[in-house]
């Protein structure tokens, strides 16, 4: 009797036990398919601010490779986004980091076009001092604009440097360090989507296989 009494209250626990685990899961899927559907709307947005969307007619996101070089930043990979015209990349939107920011590691994307002209630049991440370094975000100051149509003449363009040092950027009134680390990475980054544009146009699709997976 007890022994029949145990076996129904396993059974019960059991069965609770798998419908809650069901449940859980289910929720779990629900939400992480929100999720990815919300930061895959934040990266177009993201991309179309860099790169206007009437320049290409292919799916920015789902068109990418990976590459690991200090040209961009201490980080492990960059993502580098390929926009296309009727197949033909016409434009690379690159992941770098600054990694001397005033209070750590800056984040950013920026659209250079093969003859180093800069389309639009955008700090996607940043822990700088708050009335300060954060003019690098739009919502607190235009200055991030002043990359766009500007273009790198080569290794020693000595331009693009903020005033202080002699450049064309301003720097922020009582923060040099931060617009200086974005100048400095934005600059390399152009550097090397000038120095390996063709590689990168051609390089196999990575977007496109997490896609799928």
């Amino acid at each position: 009797m007890i022994i029949s009494s145990m076996a129904k209250n396993g059974g019960i626990l059991a069965a609770f036990a798998l419908i809650t685990t069901g449940a859980v899961t289910l929720v779990q899927q629900y939400t992480a398919s929100k999720i990815a559907i919300q930061e895959k709307k934040q990266l177009q947005g993201l991309l179309q601010q860099v790169l206007p969307a009437s320049q290409y007619d292919n799916d920015l996101y789902l068109d990418c490779t990976t590459v690991n070089t200090p040209q961009l930043g201490p980080r492990e990979s960059y993502t580098v986004y390929r926009a296309r015209r009727q197949g033909k990349v016409i434009a690379l939107v690159l992941q770098s980091t600054a990694a001397n920011g005033y209070s750590g590691n800056i984040d950013m994307i920026s659209a250079v076009y093969p003859d180093g002209t800069v389309s639009g630049v955008r700090v996607t991440k940043h822990n700088e001092t708050p009335g300060l370094g954060d003019k690098v975000e739009t919502k607190r100051s235009d200055w991030i604009y002043s990359f766009a149509n500007k273009q790198v003449q080569g290794a020693d363009d000595e331009r693009w440097a903020v005033k202080k040092d002699g450049g064309m950027f301003d720097q922020f009134t009582g923060a040099t360090i931060t617009p200086r680390a974005v100048v400095t990475t934005v600059k390399s980054t152009v550097l090397y989507a000038q120095q390996h544009f063709d590689t990168l146009a051609t390089a196999d699709n990575h977007c496109l296989a997490e896609e799928q997976s």
